[in-house]
């Protein structure tokens, strides 16, 4: 056994020793790869490869990297960085960035299903989500979002978002290895997986963050460390604060370093400074380390805020889009089939840029939070007017951008909307929201919603929303009070809400539990940790109970499951729902109504959505018979009448 052992060690090193000469020739231009044996002759071709992409993106790169820092040293050490991780990524992965690299629009096509989970509410740990994959097939999800699971302190993580150590995984869910693996398995099943790289701040536990503690400058200059409140007062007059009730400010003191911290989300929170090209180097490394763990996507958080500069809001600055731009380069160097999603939860105008131009483009993917926040917003108004506005605006952007779809997330729900818009209607911002929140709160009368308040501000009159979509469709109350004919509208709103998500152009992603009407976690209330957070309502453990009803069409999660899965599996067979289709508003002559068309290779598709707590008519006045795409049944487009809460598809082949 040792003697075999040595010998594969010895052929390792061998191998390892003309993977390096075979390198140098490529450098040189003297490589011949049909002279070696077939593993060496894939190396080359691989290396080359590398060395192409490369040698096509330095000067930009340099530029970019040199405009920021102006410090060589740093930049070879920036691109030894990418040679060395690229050396690291395993000949599976590089297989997938060969795929990708020749179908680079894989992502666009519409076949794409998403799904968003906690791992340790899920699954309990890594481990355990591979057990649940087949689930996840079955109800076509293709795309799995694993929320925050790198280190992080217990009690002071802001749910996964406070890393500790980019290298390793929450010991309680696995390891980076089971990461892997988890990878590999879901990658045999067709299934890509997308992971949040923290990139605006670390935990006040980071190695660096402690050594910055024990005084060390070269650790404190990768935060923003000031001696007294002088700067710290100065920012504050211009920077809008995220948490103004739970973590007032935007600094904080360090007792161990005498020293005043910027903390922009909250005290544990340390702000990178991305000023220090030794942040930049070594956070891209440890984002492509994750892309060498088989992560497919990488959701960059929070991207507007990372660079920071005094007098402005330190949002959205020019230099944060050269940083996102730097990474992408980086990423198609050294793991070509990796996407960069941004998380960018503002209005359009402020999100578009970050998918940068076609000749520089930035992310792949971005966010379509303004739309989530307008669905809300017309569920507890019955008014169509602005969601049609805002989709507007969506639809009249270029196809190549792609947005990430959904009826709720890990996060809160903010009123973000176009209020000059809704001005013309006599609405007013504060009030408005009041009533917003107090409706889907259910302290409206009439309103079975059963959602609560996140970071309330009464001095301003704002606050936003938490809760599941089954508690914010009514499904809870329905279910409280034994009412069958609540539960019925609650769960024709609940798929209702879904089939507008399969609607939509780009990638629909699914909460994990929305797709058996999972309800509001009122756990974290006796939980000492969570208790102060309202977005734990909706970060509940998922009922397994309840998903082994799935197929059972007496059941509410029954129903839901079921009418999701049909909905899903339409969306794959129609070329009508590919992103690339033409897509508008429909005018239905009602503002309870939501009317959308879309027209692609010959197929056409009317969708009407009643948001009305009565039945309603759409106005429409199309020829020809139309198929009812979830009945089957075969009907004219003039005139539609859609119950309450509830929506068709009609479609038709030219």
């Amino acid at each position: 056994m040792k003697k075999a052992t040595k010998k594969t060690a010895k052929l390792a090193a061998e191998s390892v020793k003309s993977a390096e000469s075979a390198k140098s020739e490529i450098r040189t231009g003297e490589a011949k790869p049909e002279e070696t044996d077939p593993i060496l002759a894939e190396r080359v071709r691989e290396d080359r490869a590398f060395e192409q992409r490369l040698a096509e993106r330095n000067d930009e790169m340099k530029w970019l990297y040199m405009e920021l820092y102006d410090d060589q040293h740093a930049y070879d050490y920036f691109v030894e960085m990418l040679r060395r991780t690229y050396e690291n990524r395993s000949r599976t992965l590089r297989e997938w960035d060969d795929f990708r690299t020749i179908v680079d629009d894989w992502y666009r096509g519409g076949e794409l299903l998403g799904y968003m989970v906690y791992t340790e509410q899920f699954a309990g740990d890594l481990e355990g989500m591979k057990n649940h994959l087949e689930y996840l097939r079955e109800l076509g999800v293709n795309y799995l979002h694993l929320m925050p699971l790198l280190e992080s302190p217990e009690g002071k993580s802001d749910g996964g978002y406070a890393v500790s150590d980019f290298q390793k995984v929450q010991p309680s869910l696995g390891t980076m290895e089971d990461l892997g693996n988890l990878s590999d398995a879901c990658h045999r099943k067709g299934i890509c997986v997308c992971l949040d790289f923290v990139m605006n701040h670390t935990s006040d536990e980071h190695e660096w963050a402690r050594r910055a503690k024990q005084g060390e400058k070269a650790f404190q200059d990768r935060y923003f460390f000031y001696d007294n409140w002088d700067i710290p007062h100065q920012y504050e007059q211009t920077v809008p604060e995220v948490f103004p009730q739970t973590a007032p400010g935007n600094f904080s003191w360090c007792p161990e370093a005498g020293k005043v911290v910027m903390t922009t989300f909250h005290p544990y929170q340390w702000d990178l400074n991305y000023h220090n090209p030794t942040v930049f180097n070594d956070m891209t490394e440890a984002m492509l380390n994750l892309c060498n763990h088989g992560v497919d996507i990488i959701r960059l958080d929070a991207v507007p805020y990372i660079w920071k500069e005094l007098g402005t809001t330190c949002r959205n600055l020019p230099r944060v889009h050269t940083l996102v731009r730097l990474m992408r380069l980086a990423a198609e160097i050294t793991a070509p089939g990796t996407l960069l999603l941004g998380e960018v939860v503002m209005e359009p105008s402020k999100v578009v840029p970050y998918f940068g131009s076609v000749e520089k483009p930035e992310c792949h993917m971005l966010y379509n939070v303004t739309t989530m926040a307008s669905t809300w917003h017309t569920v507890a108004t019955r008014d169509v007017r602005l969601l049609r506005h805002q989709l507007d605006s969506v639809f009249s952007l270029p196809k190549e951008y792609v947005f990430l779809n959904y009826l709720r997330c890990h996060d809160d729900i903010g009123w973000g909307l176009d209020y000059d818009f809704l001005g013309q209607f006599g609405i007013q911002e504060v009030p408005h929201k009041q009533y917003l929140n107090n409706y889907l709160c259910g302290s409206w009368e009439g309103s079975d919603a059963r959602g609560e308040r996140y970071n309330d501000d009464p001095v301003h009159g704002d606050a936003r929303l938490c809760g599941t979509t089954a508690s914010l469709c009514g499904i809870e109350a329905a279910e409280f009070e034994d009412n069958s004919w609540k539960l019925d509208r609650g769960i024709r709103l609940d798929i209702m809400l879904h089939a507008f998500l399969l609607t939509q152009s780009g990638i629909p992603v699914i909460y994990s539990g929305d797709e058996v009407g999972q309800k509001n976690d009122y756990s974290y209330h006796e939980d000492p940790l969570k208790w102060e957070d309202s977005r734990f309502l909706h970060r509940g453990k998922m009922v397994w109970e309840d998903a082994e009803k799935r197929n059972d069409p007496e059941t509410r999660p029954g129903r839901l499951f079921r009418a999701i899965r049909n909905m899903v599996e339409i969306r794959s067979k129609y070329e009508v729902f590919h992103s690339g289709a033409d897509v508008w508003t429909l005018e239905p002559y009602n503002d309870h109504i939501l009317g959308i068309g879309r027209y692609c290779r010959g197929e056409k598709l009317l969708a009407l959505f009643n948001f009305s707590d009565y039945d309603e008519i759409a106005w429409i006045n199309e020829e020809g018979n139309w198929t009812d795409l979830i009945t089957g049944e075969t009907k004219e487009a003039k005139a539609v009448g859609i119950p309450s809460k509830d929506f068709v598809w009609l479609w038709m082949k030219f």
